[in-house]
Parts: C-alpha cells; sequence; structure tokens
C-alpha cells in the first residue's frame, strides 16, 4: 500500500507517520519511509545514527539539472528522467525500517516544470509502483505538493488535523486539491487531542469522524525535546491511535 499523510505545518505529521511506520513494521510489513518535507526529522524521529550525513536528494543540484535533462536556454525538460541507480545510492536502513529523505525542492527557474521537481517526481512514481513494499510519505506542510501532482497515484491520504480553526480551515483545502488530483481515499487523523470535547470539534469542523485520535502526550513530547528516538509504545493512547489507523487501512474498501 501507498501511503501519503499531509495537513498544516505543526500538527504532528511526522510523529503520526513514524508510529503508523513502525506500527506497520511490527505487523510485518516491510517498510519504506520517504521524508519528502523540506525541514526533514524523520531521521531523527525514527532513530537513524548519523543524520547529518544524510543526503538529501534535492541538495544534489547539478545531478538533478543532469538527470532532468535541462538544455540551457530551453523551456523543456525530460519527462522521464532515469532514476533506478539513485534508490539505492540515497536510502538508508535501521532495525528494517528503510527511509529515504527527498529535502527541499529548490525552484531555480520560475514555473513548475524545474528540474528539481521532475526528478523528484519521477523518483516518487518509481517507489510507488513497487509492489513489494509499503511505503509511507511525509509531506511538506500546506498544499503546494498537490498542486505538483507529487502524491498524485497514492491509495491512501491521510490529513493531519488539530483542534484548531486554522488546521481545520487548512485541511479541508488539501482534501479539495487531493480531490482535484484524483486521489480517491481520503482520510483525516485527529492530533493533539486531549478529551471528548476536541473529538467533537473536529468531527464536527470536517463533517466527518478521524480514522484516529492521537492523543497531546507529554510523553511523545519529552522524547522529542531530548532529541531521541520515538517508541512505538511510549504512551498508550497512541499506540492504540496508529493501531486504529491500520485497522482502518485493512478495513478500508
Amino acid at each position: 500500500m501507498k501511503i501519503a499523510i499531509a495537513g498544516k505545518g505543526g500538527v504532528g505529521k511526522t510523529t503520526i507517520m513514524a508510529l503508523i511506520a513502525k506500527e506497520l513494521q511490527r505487523a510485518g510489513q516491510e517498510v519504506l519511509v520517504i521524508d519528502a518535507d523540506p525541514s526533514p526529522h524523520m531521521a531523527q524521529t525514527l532513530g537513524f545514527d548519523n543524520i547529518e550525513e544524510i543526503t538529501p536528494i534535492a541538495d544534489m543540484t547539478a545531478l538533478l539539472v543532469e538527470r532532468a535533462g535541462k538544455v540551457e536556454g530551453s523551456p523543456y525538460y525530460n519527462i522521464n528522467p532515469q532514476v533506478d541507480d539513485l534508490l539505492a545510492d540515497f536510502m538508508v536502513e535501521k532495525d528494517g525500517l528503510k527511509l529515504m529523505v527527498l529535502g527541499a525542492i529548490q525552484t531555480a527557474e520560475g514555473g513548475c516544470a524545474c528540474p528539481e521537481s521532475t526528478v523528484l517526481k519521477r523518483l516518487l512514481t518509481k517507489l510507488l509502483l513497487t509492489p513489494s513494499q509499503t511505503i509511507v510519505l511525509d509531506m511538506e506542510a500546506g498544499v503546494e505538493h498537490l498542486g505538483r501532482g507529487t502524491i498524485a497515484s497514492v491509495d491512501e491520504l491521510f490529513i493531519v488535523v488539530i483542534p484548531s480553526k486554522s488546521s481545520l480551515r487548512t485541511a479541508q483545502k488539501v482534501y479539495a486539491l487531493a480531490q482535484e488530483a484524483g486521489i480517491k481515499d481520503i482520510s483525516f487523523i485527529g492530533n493533539l487531542v486531549e478529551d471528548e470535547d476536541d473529538k467533537i470539534f473536529l468531527t464536527k469542523g470536517l463533517g466527518q469522524a478521524p480514522v484516529a485520535f492521537f492523543p497531546n502526550s507529554p510523553a511523545i513530547r519529552k522524547q522529542e525535546r531530548q532529541g531521541k528516538a520515538l517508541q512505538i509504545d511510549i504512551d498508550p493512547q497512541a499506540t492504540q491511535a496508529a493501531q486504529d489507523v491500520l485497522n482502518y487501512l485493512r478495513t478500508a474498501p
């Protein structure tokens, strides 16, 4: 299955994706995590070593321009660049979890047909079509990635929303754009939920109940502040919420 997660900045996408990835792994899946956030933190959250040595693909500007086949002075790019070897060169692994960091997409020229987006979109497409793995993508905050069509081929898009009106507005905008992009299965996940009032607020504001409610967890917050890897069982409510997501995926049509 191909899963992406999106939402307003600061709603906890990375934490939730890490919990889901570890729960998928515990359920026997081979998991590849793609950190596509311009400010990547997934490596630290998952406990990867020497994270400063992990090179985001988007930092390899010369390579990206070369693979895109951009000719100086020409507005055209190769829409099907060769990316096979990038999979091995930029993938790291720890305790059975695989990780790729895409990093920020640097637009050197105006418009959306930049070499970075061309190569990264092709790379994502190739990875998303790999049948033997569960792939989870932690997308950048906001809605720009939907405009680029980067995640149009995912099986499930989860939109993370917290109990605030601004988060609701962003979530609804992401939902509408995801529908326009042709993503069929779109669901919401509540985060930083403290009580039933928060659950009711989210359900009414979204017009549907989120598939899971993750808690406002002091234990998870403490782990993050200490720079430690996120432990899957650090908070029973968070563990249950991650299991609720997996149960939803198993039963979704």
